[in-house]
């Protein structure tokens, strides 16, 4: 017989053992929090809210589907204002209101500060867009990812296909000095230029994308012997449309590539009739992707946001939150450790948009299949598909 004592431990070890079992399964049930330190205003905001949106987009479906092991995912926002200080401060609001992940904005200068905060506190940081090899391990840490792949890769990508398929042998380079996405572009560029037989670099010059004139500079390319295959331009709006309208207005009818910030229709008013303009992208804006499936997001994005995509730079907010979606689902859990481990076990993984690949060595891509658009009298459309034929190396991405 029980002495009444140690029947009383027993009960109330039972009860003890039946609060925890419960409390756990409601820690287990707890949704799970995204935080978006992303901005709201200022010139960032045109590239942020749009990926935001597509980032939503997977939110809901994933939410829809029964969540993640059961766990809805829940979002906050903080507007970093386009400002490093304000980047950094939102970040740590979201932590402080309970992220388990932090998304960042596209670019690393801006985004960086934010996912510092997110690295310092043990979670995982992903950049909307960013396009600089240091927006990863090489920069933030070993946290830190991004959804979209490297700027040499665009401007290696665009080099190799156009030495292919446009016979371009003699190239000028232009660069916009304004940010590290156009540098990136132009290393990307140098690089592949170097390896492809029979191409000289007929000429470079440097400007800042706020600068109203470019005079001097195509004084410059009209001095040459002859006018070049192609200018290589790495640059964005407003000052990327700016120059390639005065390029024209020079009479230099060059092939133009850019890097796939100018992707999209929305800087073409400036350049009326534009022809010979090619950009590289991760999917189809225009309704003609080879890939049926980015259309339907393409669909689903404008039913929602009433409104069609804008550029391809919605698609990496779609990819960063379903390659997350998968880490947190494969590691049972999202601890910041072990959903990195997880996701660099991610070995060219599928995504509506092309494969992705992570290691513990990189957080970004280093090559990746990619659409070649072309804007012909004013109308972009997809021409081409490239891979380059070898990954971009990573010295070369971090611009050594």
């Amino acid at each position: 017989m029980t002495p009444p004592l140690l029947k009383l431990a027993a009960l109330w070890g039972a009860a003890v053992l039946t609060a925890s079992l419960h409390t756990g399964a409601q820690a287990q049930a707890k949704d799970l929090v995204v935080g978006f330190a992303t901005a709201k205003s200022g010139w960032l905001e045109a590239y942020d809210t749009p990926a935001t949106n597509a980032a939503l987009i997977r939110i809901d479906e994933i939410n829809a589907a029964g969540g993640i092991g059961g766990r809805k995912i829940k979002t906050v926002f903080a507007d970093n204002k386009t400002d490093r200080a304000q980047s950094a401060k939102a970040g740590l609001q979201l932590i402080d209101q309970g992220a388990d992940m932090v998304v960042v904005s596209c670019d690393y200068d801006f985004g960086s500060p934010a996912a510092l905060a997110a690295e310092k506190a043990g979670k995982v940081s992903m950049f909307l867009c960013a396009e600089d090899a240091k927006a990863g391990i090489q920069g933030v840490g070993k946290l830190s990812f991004t959804g979209s792949i490297m700027a040499a890769v665009q401007g290696a990508t665009v080099a190799e296909w156009a030495h292919a398929k446009r016979n371009a042998r003699a190239m000028y380079v232009l660069l916009d000095t304004m940010i590290e996405y156009n540098k990136g572009i132009c290393k990307g560029f140098d690089w592949m230029a170097g390896r492809l037989p029979g191409v000289t670099i007929a000429g470079r010059d440097t400007f800042k994308n706020d600068d109203a004139s470019i005079a001097a500079q195509i004084t410059r390319i009209k001095a040459l012997p002859k006018e070049p295959d192609a200018i290589m331009l790495c640059s964005y709006a407003p000052g990327g449309a700016s120059a390639v309208r005065q390029i024209r207005a020079a009479g230099i009818q060059s092939l133009i590539l850019n890097g796939s910030a100018m992707d999209g229709t929305y800087w073409l008013g400036a350049v009326p009739g534009l022809s010979n303009f090619v950009v590289p992208v991760q999917g189809s804006i225009y309704g003609d992707d080879p890939n049926p499936k980015v259309e339907e997001f393409n669909k689903a994005f404008e039913k929602k946001y009433g409104a069609r995509p804008s550029s391809m730079y919605v698609y990496p907010g779609y990819i960063l939150m379903d390659l997350w979606a998968k880490g947190v689902e494969r590691a049972k859990s999202a601890d910041g450790k072990a959903v990195v481990a997880e996701m660099e076990k991610m070995n060219k993984e599928p995504t509506i948009f092309g494969p992705r690949t992570f290691s513990n060595k990189l957080h970004i891509q280093d090559s990746v299949p990619l659409l070649i658009s072309e804007i012909k009298n004013g109308k972009p459309g997809i021409v081409d598909k490239w891979t380059i034929s070898t990954p971009v190396p990573l010295d070369v991405a971090l611009k050594k």
